[in-house]
Formats: structure tokens, C-alpha cells, sequence
């Protein structure tokens, strides 16, 4: 029988994971595009700042501190992926100016990290707090650590794969950066649409 921080930290896993609820994962797509693999210093602590800000939101929202709208979740999330998306694409190409990891433009896509991050941390709130075993409220705070640890593992994931599948288009198959920006951003951009249309007239 499984243990019960093992048990939440593979619905932690299996939750961000979860290709039939693929909103999270885009978001973290469209969040890489613009990286490339020899980035990874850059895309650790972007993805830190989004961590930081749905680790915040889903512990708040656990222990019943805040709440939230799940119909204005499920529409704010489309949301966040359109405009990083949107932003992926009118974003200038860095110059040599832009150096160090925290110069005004990077900034800019940590403060989006960390911000949407609340927001995601909200819809996993929704999740999480569906999943809470019926008498085993005392120990809430073990649940969200593993729920938590686990939505960081699949999150790692996500990233490697997307990072992997960036350096199989752009040094295996010559691909420009621009050119592998402008689909990965497309494509989320597309999807935010049609999953804000389905929340809307849901």
C-alpha cells in the first residue's frame, strides 16, 4: 500500500503531467520557447520564479487562506498563455548589451513566471483540495508538500523534453531560433484561444 506522501506526490505529478488537461504543460512550453538548451541557467530560474509563484497560491488556497473563482481560474490560465506567448513573439532578439541574467528583458519574463505562476497555483488549489482524504485534515501540510513536490517533478519533465525536442529542431534540423520561436508560440497561442472560447461558453 502506498504511503501517503507518495500517493500525493504522484497526483502532484500526474496533475501537471496530464496530457488530457495539457493547459499547464502549454503554458511551460510557450514559457521555453524563446531558450535554447545552452540557456539552462537562464530557464532555471525562470522557472524558479514560476515555482515560487504557484508554490504560494496553491499552499494559500490549501489551507484555505484565500479562494478563488474556479470559472475565473479556468479563464485566467488561456490568458497567461496567450500573452507569453504574444510576448515570445514581439520580444526583440537580445543584443550585446543584454548580459548577466537579470538585465531589463529577462526581467520582464521572470516577473511573468512569477506572476502567472499565482494563477496557476490557483487551478492546482482547485485540484488539490478535491483530492484532501476525508479525516486525514491534521495532516494537510505533508499532502501539499508531496502534491507540491510532485508538480515540481513533472515540471523538470516538461521542460527537458521541450528543451531536448528545441535542440533536436535547431541543431539536427538547422531550424532558426526565430523560426522555432514563432511555431512553439504560435501553436500556444492558438490553443490559449480555443481553451478560453471552451471555458467562456462552457
Amino acid at each position: 500500500m502506498q504511503s501517503l506522501f507518495s500517493t500525493y506526490l504522484k497526483l502532484g505529478f500526474q496533475h501537471i503531467s496530464d496530457i488530457t488537461a495539457y493547459d499547464h504543460i502549454i503554458f511551460i512550453i510557450a514559457l521555453c520557447a524563446i531558450y535554447k538548451i545552452s540557456e539552462w541557467k537562464k530557464i532555471l530560474i525562470l522557472v524558479t520564479a514560476f515555482t515560487i509563484g504557484h508554490s504560494l497560491t496553491l499552499g494559500l488556497a490549501a489551507l484555505d487562506i484565500i479562494r478563488f473563482p474556479q470559472k475565473t481560474i479556468e479563464l485566467l490560465i488561456p490568458v497567461t498563455i496567450f500573452i507569453t506567448a504574444i510576448y515570445n513573439v514581439i520580444k526583440k532578439e537580445d543584443t550585446a548589451e543584454d548580459t548577466g541574467f537579470f538585465h531589463k528583458k529577462i526581467n520582464i519574463n521572470y516577473a511573468f513566471a512569477l506572476f502567472f505562476g499565482l494563477i496557476h497555483g490557483m487551478g492546482f488549489s482547485t485540484f488539490f483540495r478535491s483530492s484532501i482524504l476525508p479525516g486525514m485534515e491534521d495532516l494537510l501540510i505533508k499532502q501539499l508538500l508531496a502534491f507540491n513536490i510532485g508538480v515540481e517533478l513533472g515540471q523538470l519533465l516538461i521542460v527537458a523534453l521541450i528543451l531536448f525536442a528545441s535542440w533536436l529542431a535547431l541543431s539536427l534540423g538547422k531550424v532558426k531560433q526565430r523560426e522555432w520561436n514563432l511555431f512553439i508560440s504560435g501553436a500556444a497561442a492558438g490553443i490559449s484561444v480555443i481553451l478560453f472560447t471552451e471555458q467562456l461558453l462552457g
